[in-house]
């Protein structure tokens, strides 16, 4: 017994001198500036600048491999006290937000059936594509708002999912929740939009939402080359001069829209007033 305890401690002092050399010969100083400019970002390890959390940017920050503009979370105030701290400019990046391809609430978009389970928008798509008469619009069961941990969206009065710009991060989340691919991640100056995923034309689509694209073509006429038609619905081309706002003007039901800084969503003069406050009475089925 002796002998097997004397090997085991010999193993012992073996294996601990090996690693107190490994320690020695291959341990790699980290740059405390690496801790402090972690402290300085946000913490939400949203990824929106591309790196995997606050600490993957901080490292980066400190390798000079990017500028603290990266971060679109934080404040101005806030970028210019990390780029003093490191002695670089602070840079800038564009916002980048999630923007959402419909405005059919419960009281502009008609349901073909009551959905009764499971309060979840996957769910819901799962039994024949939900309740709503649009196939392609929003349920209005707030996967979107349950996944946001920033509290950047909340559903409003008619069962929308409203994003707060100031608190978007462009994390994604919604992008993987949304069982309908509404939300994609846009930068701020993507001004022209269209709140509509309808692939169908004519008075059907205002049969099932008073605020969905009829496939008229006005905006691409008024906006040649910034929009055109595709498979019945306008896409804006943000490769080119997209800053045109004529695009709206003439939108009947305001399925494309222009996002104001200070207004919001902005319809153009042809569109319909939506009256109805409630809800639409759904189709018997």
């Amino acid at each position: 017994m002796s002998i097997a305890v004397l090997t085991l401690a010999s193993l012992c002092f073996v294996f601990a001198t090996l690693l107190v050399v490994a320690h020695r010969f291959l341990h790699v100083d980290e740059d405390p500036r690496i801790d402090a400019v972690q402290q300085m970002l946000p913490g939400t390890n949203c990824g929106a600048c591309g790196y995997p959390g606050c600490l993957g940017l901080s490292e980066a920050l400190v390798a000079g491999e990017v500028l603290p503009g990266k971060c679109t979370v934080m404040s101005e105030d806030e970028r210019e006290q990390v780029a003093e701290f490191l002695g670089v400019d602070a840079g800038a990046e564009e916002k980048v937000v999630a923007r959402l391809a419909c405005a059919g609430g419960t009281n502009t978009a008609r349901n073909r059936a009551h959905y009764e389970g499971l309060p979840s928008c996957r769910a819901a798509e799962l039994v024949a594509g939900g309740g709503k008469a649009c196939f392609w619009g929003c349920l209005g069961l707030g996967d979107c708002e349950a996944v946001c941990d920033l509290d950047a969206i909340y559903m409003n009065e008619h069962g929308l999912p409203v994003v707060v710009e100031d608190r978007c991060t462009a994390c994604g989340d919604c992008v993987d929740a949304c069982p309908k691919d509404l939300f994609s991640l846009h930068p701020v100056s993507h001004r022209l939009w269209v709140a509509c995923k309808n692939l169908e034309k004519g008075e059907k689509v205002l049969e099932d939402c008073e605020v969905g694209c009829d496939a008229c073509a006005r905006c691409a006429a008024d906006a040649p080359g910034a929009v055109t038609m595709v498979n019945n619905l306008p896409v804006v081309d943000y490769g080119r001069n997209h800053d045109v706002r004529a695009a709206i003007e003439r939108c009947p039901t305001g399925a494309i829209i222009w996002w104001d800084e200070k207004e919001g969503p902005v319809t153009g003069r042809a569109a319909r007033r939506v009256l109805r406050q409630g809800s639409r009475q759904a189709i018997n089925t």
